[in-house]
């Protein structure tokens, strides 16, 4: 599997989780009891799923490798409208996690806030995994060189052999797998 394909493989994982979110959600609106232990599941995987792992691979390498070899075809705004989406969605994953501490501390107004940062976090990567999946990955893969896509190809192909992430991707896979079962049965 190629570099890209394997960034839109990690998106369809994350697309589950942002699903699950999204049911989270919805029982909230109804009552439900906050699901603290999945919430913070969700956070965890959020940081070090779709963030240190599959968004690493996107900062470190395709996006430089974009803006070092296209820049002059796309500017600079195009990953910069990337990595600024990222770190938006790194807010909404704090503010979430204040909102859950508040919460099972008494503050049963922080509710609210619960589900803004959630459902704000959904809906940012919903969009943002739509424009990478079908503009920015399809700019990168028409328009880098092919010397560029092969370095892109090994660089993945090292990290996802790597024992760490073979770990992490089994565990995280596992999560949204039974966060899925749970919420979306």
């Amino acid at each position: 599997m190629n570099s890209i394909d394997i960034l839109k493989q990690e998106h369809v994982v994350i697309k589950k989780a942002l699903a699950v979110i999204r049911a989270i959600c919805l029982d909230l609106t109804k009552g439900a009891s906050v699901p603290y232990e999945d919430m913070y599941s969700i956070i965890d995987f959020v940081r070090n799923y779709a963030d240190k792992y599959h968004h690493a691979k996107e900062e470190d390498m395709l996006f430089l490798d974009m803006n070092a070899e296209l820049k002059d075809k796309i500017g600079e705004g195009p990953v910069q409208g990337m990595l600024i989406e990222h770190n938006f969605g790194r807010g909404y994953m704090m503010d979430l996690e204040a909102a859950l501490k508040a919460h099972s501390e008494g503050d049963y107004e922080s509710i609210l806030d619960i589900i803004a940062n959630a459902m704000g976090y959904a809906n940012l990567l919903s969009k943002h995994i739509h424009k990478e999946d079908n503009v920015i990955y399809t700019f990168a893969e028409k328009n880098l060189a092919k010397e560029t896509l092969g370095k892109l190809d090994s660089q993945f192909e090292e990290i996802e052999s790597s024992p760490e992430s073979i770990a992490q991707r089994e565990k995280y896979l596992g999560l949204v797998d039974a966060l899925e079962s749970k919420y979306l049965a």
